[in-house]
């Protein structure tokens, strides 16, 4: 399963996070997941028999009680989440948390954002947290709900109540249709909300970052007859994280060293629900290049997987770029609701997840009004560099500005390294590791950067003939402006 920086299910297995690691004594891979694991935030709902469901003031993301690091969400200071038995009960545009919603034998609790103006015949958004998360966390820490609010939508936020905090994408049961464990509790809140607000059963959409990403996966698997798409913020193939000792961790998956080709990922994803000839979802990929949690070939594996499935070429039928430092990829066609959609961020960690992102979800999904991409917010950061460089070596000085309106307080700047070079040493700042993907973070007398102004620190760089600049930047895991 997976999740985000001190968020994550993937954090299992790792002795570091994603933004800045620390290495304690010697842990398991499950203590050392939630140790990395920073709050991220989400909740959900299910189908049967009258349900009980309890709404709540938990605040969204963007609130002054939200707590958490750029790329993931906050905690967020939770209140009484208020639970209702039945549909009447469920108080519009409150985070309420329904019960009794039908098969659920993995015990998860289902949260339910339903907004004022909702559709007669509305979409169903399933938003999936990370390790440690929570459905509240990813009410409060994404902006699913506030998109709710302005397209009429339903958001289910399902939410793990085992210790980890990470679902299970690991076990037999839960990769296989209707095999127990948590797909069939969250189907089950999608039945229930279907059946109490006459959903729009072609519009049902699963999303989830980390841990709710691998599930993402899952449930895109055993349920292509309940979703028509997903969105994977930092996952890892459907199957990948098997295993058969009761396990919720596979090292090798989540270090990248598991390959198969498309047609054997394809065929797991088949052999979940054998027999089945109908349509397949659609599935959009988000992936960070430096994510040391779970790693990046995961990316290019879940391509060859979901290209496979949906029957599409590996060949891109477009190539862009969206967003300085991202790379999108689309297979089978060039629209917005292309079979397979890819983007790669540049330099960008596990933590990846920013706001902007879920609209763009949404536009894959077809929930936009009016289509296409929405556009992302101003850059909050600029950089530029200045090199020397002599026949086997360089000296490079960097300038990072706060061109936002907030102070920062703590920088970790994260770019990578033309090939061939490796950082001999540096100043105003500490460079890690030595060479590809690196992140600078700040020194102790310069970790404050106040709106519009700079810091600026250097390295010096032994380099095999290529002495150019990095060009891509992100500053706690938001891409800056360069210049």
């Amino acid at each position: 399963m997976g999740a985000l920086p001190p968020t994550d299910l993937a954090e299992r297995g790792k002795d570091v996070t994603p933004r800045t690691r620390v290495h304690p004594p010697r842990r398991t891979p499950l203590v050392a997941l939630l140790a990395v694991l920073l709050p991220f935030l989400m909740a959900g709902l299910l189908a049967a028999p009258p349900a009980t469901a309890h709404p709540g003031t938990v605040p969204r993301a963007g609130t002054a009680a939200q707590a958490g690091t750029a790329g993931q969400p906050g905690t967020g200071a939770r209140a009484a989440v208020p639970r209702a038995a039945s549909a009447d009960a469920v108080r519009a545009a409150t985070l309420t948390e329904v019960t009794g919603f039908g098969a659920n034998p993995s015990g998860l609790q289902m949260y339910l954002y339903v907004p004022a103006a909702v559709a007669a015949h509305p979409a169903v958004v399933v938003a999936v947290h990370y390790c440690t998360g929570s459905g509240p966390a990813m009410y409060a820490g994404t902006e699913f709900a506030s998109l709710a609010d302005r397209y009429g939508f339903v958001v289910v936020y399902p939410s793990v109540t085992r210790a980890s905090k990470c679902f299970d994408v690991s076990s037999p049961a839960a990769l296989r249709r209707g095999g127990g464990s948590d797909p069939v509790g969250i189907r089950s809140m999608v039945d229930w909300v279907v059946a109490r607000y006459a959903a729009d059963t072609a519009k049902v959409f699963a999303t989830g970052i980390s841990s709710g990403a691998m599930m993402t996966n899952v449930l895109l698997g055993d349920y292509p007859d309940v979703f028509a798409a997903g969105a994977a913020f930092s996952g890892v193939p459907f199957g990948c994280f098997a295993t058969t000792d009761g396990s919720e961790w596979n090292s090798a998956c989540a270090g990248g060293t598991v390959t198969r080709t498309p047609q054997e990922w394809g065929d797991l994803v088949r052999g979940s629900y054998p027999g089945y000839t109908g349509p397949r979802p659609r599935m959009q990929l988000w992936h960070g290049t430096a994510d040391d949690t779970l790693r990046y070939p995961n990316f290019g594996e879940e391509v060859k997987q979901w290209t496979d499935v949906l029957g599409v070429s590996r060949t891109p039928a477009a190539t862009d770029t969206p967003v300085g430092g991202w790379t999108r990829t689309r297979y089978g066609s060039t629209g917005d609701q292309a079979p397979v959609e890819a983007i790669s961020l540049q330099g960008v960690g596990h933590n990846l997840y920013a706001s902007g992102m879920g609209a763009r979800a949404l536009t894959f999904f077809g929930l936009t009004a009016g289509g296409g991409d929405p556009q992302p917010p101003a850059a909050s950061c600029k950089v530029t560099v200045a090199t020397s460089a002599w026949n086997t070596g360089l000296t490079a000085n960097v300038t990072l500005t706060n061109t936002s309106t907030t102070a920062v307080d703590g920088w970790r700047l994260a770019f990578t390294l033309p090939s061939g070079q490796t950082v001999t040493n540096g100043w105003n700042a500490t460079i890690a590791p030595a060479s590809g993907a690196v992140t600078a973070t700040n020194a102790a007398y310069n970790a404050a950067l106040a709106p519009n102004a700079s810091v600026t620190f250097g390295y010096q760089a032994t380099h095999t003939g290529n002495s150019a600049a990095p060009g891509a930047f992100t500053l706690n895991g938001t891409a800056c402006a360069t210049g």
